[in-house]
């Protein structure tokens, strides 16, 4: 095992090649998410929060219905709804209703989102940059493509929930 996943577990190995990837993936992947909610909390916002705003810029004057904002979200997020509702309510989102279905609401990036956004991207790239400066430009497209091909593998059966077992009285009911 590699020595800064044995020194973070506090143990000499994995049980194999496989776990020791997806020990140090995971890892990475929350000292990368700590790192963020950390710069996100700092301006007021949630990481979850930060992600649509960069989705609602990406289509910009336009906007998107929750749903499809939920479809591009980097993480799974149980309530889009509110997370759309905290932002309107700062100012940074507003909703606006669909032309073909005015039961749909469609949320756009407010000026207020943009120029969020805007003051928070030197402060965010300079976090990317210090949490991969030990990484060269190969290495990068490299973890890149290997990131892609376990992506690939999202359509994955989900493993099946555990089973409940029946809860037994210490009463005899006989």
């Amino acid at each position: 095992m590699n020595e800064a996943l044995s020194k973070r577990l506090k143990q000499e190995s994995v049980a194999s090649p496989l776990q020791e990837a997806a020990l140090s993936l995971l890892l990475a992947a929350n000292r990368l998410n700590e790192s963020v909610d950390a710069l996100c909390g700092s301006h007021g916002i949630t990481r979850p929060q930060y992600n649509v705003l960069r989705i609602l810029r990406g289509v910009y004057p336009e906007g998107h219905p929750r749903r499809e904002i939920a479809c591009r979200m980097l993480e799974r997020a149980p309530d889009v709804t509110r997370l759309i509702d905290r932002l309107q309510a700062r100012g940074l989102v507003r909703r606006d209703r669909a032309e073909q279905d005015q039961r749909q609401s469609i949320a756009c990036i407010t000026p207020r989102g943009l120029k969020l956004l805007e003051t928070m991207q030197p402060v965010m790239d300079e976090l990317m940059t210090t949490c991969f400066r030990q990484l060269s430009q190969h290495e990068c497209q490299e973890l890149t493509r290997i990131c892609a091909r376990i992506f690939a593998c999202e359509e994955a059966p989900r493993p099946p929930a555990p089973a409940r077992h029946a809860v037994t009285s210490s009463r005899d009911d006989h």
